[in-house]
């Protein structure tokens, strides 16, 4: 299956490039979309660039955690299943696989709407949008969902009008290091895959407990990177769930997936 080459690139080899994007404060490949903090979901999308997206992804609710949200995503049935990997032309497409860590957290806040129902909600290295897909539907008062490739925010808004969603506001900037925004709640599934990336999440994410007072959630299937960072020392295991075998074949045959809170003083209630 030429798809191999995709998961072998995007789980493995290749996400060293997207750890140093983060390090570094670059953001995606240049396109013709104004890379600002708060980008304004309401304005139109590149038509070429949605026509290619939607012509090379699949609409699917199938083989995740949650059924409820519709993605667009890179399946078998897609072209670039079999094409080789370098002939996509807009960078790595990380956004375009539905994450393990990312469908933890978006379960979790689905089946426990309190956790988010009212507050405000930084979806961080969002992806394809489903974790914030998920707060929405949830009652969050405000979303934020950030990712420093700029195609990830087309496809976030795509995912929004599959799922009859008015889109929430997207940054594409690198916020990690920067002024800790006043959110209530910071969510962040499969960002601890590199250990200088993890160091400044952890630096980073402490800093916004201490001066907000933000709850932390972080979704991770178990990679060796996250268990074996200092953070892991320092979570509370909220919820582990097992994964549907799809995703399972995903993922080179992880089993299941857990949300933490990094919140150690405090621990989460009951919904």
């Amino acid at each position: 299956m030429a798809f191999r080459g995709w998961r072998r690139l995007l789980l493995l080899g290749r996400q060293n490039a997207l750890a140093r994007a983060w390090r570094s404060r670059r953001g995606g490949p240049s396109l013709r979309w104004k890379r600002c903090c708060h980008w304004s979901a309401g304005k139109s999308l590149d038509p070429e660039v949605r026509a290619f997206l939607e012509e090379n992804t699949e609409v699917t609710s199938s083989g995740h955690l949650t059924p409820e949200i519709r993605l667009r995503l890179l399946t078998p049935r897609c072209r670039f299943w079999r094409e080789k990997p370098d002939l996509w032309p807009y960078g790595d497409p990380f956004w375009a696989i539905y994450w393990p860590g990312g469908q933890a957290l978006s379960r979790y806040i689905l089946d426990n709407p309190c956790v988010v129902k009212g507050r405000s909600v930084l979806d961080l290295g969002s992806g394809c949008g489903a974790t914030a897909i998920a707060a929405v539907m949830s009652g969050a008062s405000q979303v934020l969902a950030n990712d420093i490739d700029p195609i990830a925010g087309m496809a976030m808004i795509l995912n929004c009008e599959l799922n009859h969603l008015n889109p929430f506001p997207i940054t594409i900037k690198n916020i990690i290091n920067s002024e800790a925004g006043s959110w209530d709640l910071i969510v962040l599934g499969d960002m601890f895959y590199d250990e200088q990336l993890a160091d400044s999440l952890h630096h980073w994410l402490r800093k916004c407990i201490r001066i907000h007072q933000t709850e932390v959630l972080i979704g991770d299937p178990g990679r060796h990177q996250f268990l074996s960072h200092s953070i892991h020392n320092q979570l509370h295991k909220v919820i582990e769930y097992s994964l549907p075998e799809y995703t399972r074949q995903e993922n080179n045959g992880l089993t299941s997936s857990i949300v933490w809170s990094y919140q150690p003083s405090n621990s989460l209630e009951s919904c």
